[in-house]
């Protein structure tokens, strides 16, 4: 049940986004729309496997109780319920800080919504189709409510991801999940209840960041479940007076909130990170890696300028000179992100392993970081940087780029490949690929997110049994 706005004469805010949200179909979209949730969900998937052994991996998967036929956790062999099994995966695919990005909600949707459905499908199977159209609803609404809500002095205080995916990822669930308008709705305004995440961590290098896309995929969840289960919540939460734009913004909701309005669906606004660190380190640590390529020795350094939009100083801990205490300031810091690449002439997840590299840290002292007001007027349509280096003899090096290079999907896939066998095998790794790569011909969805998981001794067991009997091998211990 909702408490509506549609006796006022006008249809509510939510219910307008809800109606469009269940609306959508996989045949309302271009090959390459499809092709890119595919994509993004084969990155989502490289990360969580990649960063598994983690720290903030390992306890997010801990929290999670053994349920029997439950959800799979990515690269375990655990079975849990689909809150536990979200929060979980949702952890882990943040886990190298190398999630999708759509810069202009400045959110990373990805982690939320892929965690939130494949924990469903195991639930509730639904289709192949369901899930990659579910998908692109979630990205959709998500990044609209989020371009809407965000500015930059907001964001220094609160996490765009942990504000509004939830949000994207209740519609993306209520849409894969079939259900009522009604019940849409009760899902986003329970979703948008649940929403948080404070931007304290990136000046203490707080590993509750990575956690923050648990916290909205399992509150998702919860949320829908909830709506099915035929709880009462707010139909004005998004334009209401203590609504969430009243609650974040202080301010009415600038105008409507339209969804698949624009020329192309938002989520190919979405780029798919190079670079394991902060959005805004991305294109400066590119122009570093183009500098590296005529640079002699680091030795020969005497200064460096990095210029980026207004958006990348501001946000928090994206200036930061150091000290670095915790890898994670080191993966938001633009110039300890710059000053790696110099020193190790690569863009790698193992920069950041060395946060008290001295030859690192002597470059990081080096860097004059101001803003350019040529990037920061064409942000966040692109998102450029530049970087100059001059040397002790007088000769300057520059590499300006008007926008981030996004990882090609070619990269994407090489890096699924490497991260998935690591984990699963490398037979199930290409099997997945497949399940992906076929996703809208799939009548059960489900098989996506049980591939991603290891056989449990248990079931393997069984399996051993079974083949030994008819194959007429007394099983061990029996007579």
């Amino acid at each position: 049940m909702t408490r509506g706005s549609e006796t006022s004469g006008e249809i509510s805010v939510a219910r307008q986004v809800a109606r469009a949200a269940l609306s959508a179909d996989v045949r309302d979209f271009e090959s390459d729309v499809i092709a890119k949730a595919k994509i993004c969900l084969l990155d989502f998937l490289s990360c969580a496997f990649e960063a598994r052994d983690h720290a903030w991996s390992r306890q997010a998967v801990g929290l999670a109780r053994t349920f029997d036929g439950g959800a799979t956790v990515i690269g375990t062999d655990k079975r849990t319920t689909p809150g536990d099994a979200a929060f979980a995966n949702a952890t882990l695919g943040h886990g190298l800080v190398r999630e999708d990005m759509h810069a202009g909600s400045i959110c990373h949707h990805g982690v939320v919504i892929w965690p939130a459905l494949l924990a469903l499908s195991e639930r509730s199977p639904f289709s192949g189709a369901a899930l990659v159209a579910a998908s692109i609803v979630g990205y959709e609404a998500g990044a609209h409510i989020g371009r809407a809500l965000f500015t930059a002095d907001l964001a220094r205080l609160y996490r765009p991801t942990g504000i509004v995916a939830p949000l994207g990822a209740a519609l993306a669930g209520s849409r894969a999940l079939g259900l009522s308008e009604d019940a849409a709705i009760c899902a986003l305004s329970i979703a948008a209840n649940t929403s948080s995440g404070l931007n304290e961590w990136p000046h203490t290098g707080g590993s509750e960041m990575y956690f923050h896309p648990g916290f909205a995929a399992r509150n998702a969840i919860a949320a829908i479940e909830l709506a099915e289960a035929g709880a009462y919540a707010s139909e004005t939460i998004l334009e209401g007076e203590a609504g969430l734009f009243a609650a974040y913004r202080r301010q009415p909701m600038p105008g409507r909130i339209r969804l698949f309005a624009g020329e192309r669906p938002e989520i190919m606004a979405v780029y798919n990170k190079p670079v394991p660190a902060c959005n805004f380190a991305q294109t400066a640590a590119q122009a570093a890696l183009q500098i590296v390529r005529e640079l002699g020795r680091t030795s020969e350094i005497a200064a460096i300028a990095v210029r980026v939009p207004a958006a990348a100083i501001r946000y928090p801990g994206c200036d930061s000179m150091g000290p670095y205490r915790h890898a994670l300031q080191a993966k938001m810091s633009i110039p300890f992100s710059v000053a790696a690449t110099l020193a190790r002439g690569a863009i790698e997840e193992g920069n950041y392993t060395g946060i008290d590299d001295p030859d690192i840290l002597h470059l990081v002292e080096m860097i004059d970081l101001a803003e350019d007001a040529g990037f920061t007027a064409t942000f966040p349509a692109a998102q450029g940087a530049e970087v100059t280096v001059r040397l002790h003899n007088g000769n300057t090096i520059r590499r300006r780029l008007d926008d981030v290079i996004a990882a090609t999907p070619d990269e994407i896939r090489a890096r699924f490949h490497g991260a998935a066998a690591a984990a699963i095998g490398a037979k199930r790794a290409h099997e997945l690929e497949q399940l992906v790569d076929d996703c809208e011909r799939l009548a059960d969805g489900s098989r996506i997110a049980a591939l991603c998981g290891l056989e449990s001794p248990r079931a393997s067991e069984l399996k051993t049994s079974a083949a030994l009997k008819t194959a007429g091998v007394p099983a061990r211990g029996s007579q």
